[in-house]
């Protein structure tokens, strides 16, 4: 699978990068956290602050675009993002507070 970057804008407001990207690969379409993690790893990026919005392949291509937001923490992702979207992207939650509380007793 190799990934490049079509177009980024910033998007100060919400303290993220808009990213259009395009993939080529020699199977089916990559499964969205594979495409995560590796377009995290391209822009040196942690894979919680990047949320893949859509992957388009055409029928028959070997070539998928798509769209990403990459944000610059994962907690700004959580506070903009909707919840099926963190879902679909394995991002959790962020609430924390339960588990400090099993911890200590």
């Amino acid at each position: 699978m190799d990934i490049s970057i079509v177009s980024e804008e910033e998007n100060p407001m919400l303290h993220r990068t808009d990213v259009t990207f395009e993939i080529t690969h020699e199977e089916a379409t990559p499964e969205r956290l594979s495409v995560r993690d590796s377009l995290a790893a391209k822009l040196n990026k942690d894979a919680e602050e990047v949320v893949i919005r859509e992957m388009n392949t055409k029928f028959g291509m070997r070539t998928t675009v798509g769209y990403a937001k990459v944000y610059e923490s994962p907690d700004f992702a959580r506070d903009v993002e909707q919840d099926h979207m963190l879902e679909r992207n394995k991002i959790s939650a962020g609430d924390s507070e339960g588990a400090d509380e099993g911890e200590e007793a």
